[in-house]
């Protein structure tokens, strides 16, 4: 691939490289943003690169976020508050496979040499509209590859998340990872287990959004070694395909939520998303998807609401994974769509009167006020209708 002679960039991003060189430091737009524009699908997110200090970067701005100063990294918000992500020059000095050691005062080509992908170690000057591209990274978006930066070995060692991140790319970009990158991704598979579950879910949960295939990133978790370690309920190649929807163009219409696609792709999502550290909302989803009766009884309303006064919110979930295992829609969610809309009781809070009203009405404090209300549930369940306060009222009396 030839790189162009100019590219792209948005106005505020080179206002930012600007403000840094006038301040007398370097700085250069880098990472994916520059891989993405090159493969026809620009972002509006473009990383800088400079040679100041995350101190010096924040003299020189008047807005700035400490998002990663550990890192080297400080956010810098431009006139519309947009966040720009700009990261000192840096090599490692020490790694433990997990979290690295750096120093700063290095060049761009020096900051290049330890990324991890020769496709992300590109860097573009958006003012003198020169590049530099020391790994031959246009040349491997040409031939669709993916290649580690220098010693394939080492850079993984370096960080075991970018194994993750190699099969990530390879699905998302549907390039083939290069024999010697591969060999050492499985060969350093084992260092998988030192990383921390929310980098691991966190690459999950990406790799779900931006695969091209999911059964190809499925496989790519097997084969690379991920799988036995961190999901070991992902279905086998065998189980994959007997989900029609992952094996044809239909595939690019599955919704890109992680909690879903966990639920499609794992055997027991809620024990998945509880190893990996889920935000305590997408495991309640996941027990949901889990625990709840996957379908009602049938398609008849009665049956329908009986359902989902059992699954409650979570029904829509159940409803989306029946499609993306079976294909096509079940004939019950059309019922249930209709009974929300109409506002049909099935829940609790639903009904007409609350414990208050059959407090006030009469009735006593304790469990049986507990089980009258439940009672009348399941009545207005079987008939709406009844789901007035004066008819509720007269069906409480006959509750035992």
């Amino acid at each position: 691939m030839e790189l162009p002679t100019s590219l792209s960039v948005p106005p505020e991003t080179v206002q930012v490289v600007s403000r840094l060189e006038g301040a007398g430091f370097e700085a250069w737009c880098v990472g994916g943003a520059l891989r993405d524009a090159l493969l026809g699908t620009p972002q509006a997110d473009y990383d800088i690169a400079t040679s100041a200090t995350p101190e010096q970067v924040q003299q020189v701005f008047r807005r700035t976020v400490p998002v990663g100063l550990l890192f080297g990294t400080v956010g810098v918000l431009d006139d519309q508050r947009r966040l720009h992500e700009v990261t000192t020059f840096r090599r490692d000095v020490s790694t433990d496979g997990r979290r690295a050691v750096v120093e700063y005062g290095v060049s761009i080509e020096e900051d290049l040499a330890r990324r991890d992908f020769t496709i992300n170690a590109l860097a573009y000057h958006p003012i003198r509209q020169e590049w530099r591209d020391p790994f031959r990274g246009a040349i491997d978006l040409a031939r669709r590859k993916i290649q580690a930066v220098g010693d394939a070995k080492l850079r993984f060692q370096e960080d075991y998340l970018r194994i993750l991140r190699c099969a990530r790319f390879a699905g998302r970009l549907d390039f083939t990872v290069v024999q010697s990158t591969w060999e050492a991704a499985v060969a350093a598979a084992p260092g998988l287990r030192m990383l921390s579950a929310e980098r691991v879910r966190d690459e999950w949960f990406k790799s779900l959004k931006s695969t091209r295939s999911l059964d190809r990133l499925a496989g790519l978790w097997f084969r690379i070694g991920a799988a036995p370690i961190w999901l070991p309920e992902l279905l086998t190649t065998e189980e994959r395909e007997k989900i029609d929807i992952l094996h044809n163009p239909r595939e690019r219409d599955i919704p890109r939520d992680p909690v879903l696609l966990t639920a499609l792709l794992c055997h027991y999502p809620a024990a998945v998303l509880t190893r990996l550290k889920a935000s305590n909302a997408e495991i309640a989803r996941a027990e949901a998807l889990d625990r709840s009766p996957a379908t009602p009884v049938s398609a008849d309303p009665i049956d329908v609401r009986r359902w989902l006064a059992l699954v409650g919110e979570h029904w829509k979930d159940l409803a989306e994974v029946w499609r993306l295992r079976r294909g096509n829609w079940p004939l019950w969610a059309s019922t249930a769509e209709v009974i929300f809309q109409r506002g049909e009781p099935v829940r609790i809070r639903d009904l007409a009167i609350t414990g208050e009203d059959l407090i006030a009405a009469g009735f006593e404090q304790g469990p049986r006020l507990g089980r009258v209300l439940q009672s009348l549930l399941a009545r207005v369940i079987e008939d709406p209708a009844l789901n007035t306060p004066p008819t509720l009222l007269e069906l409480a009396k006959e509750v035992p």
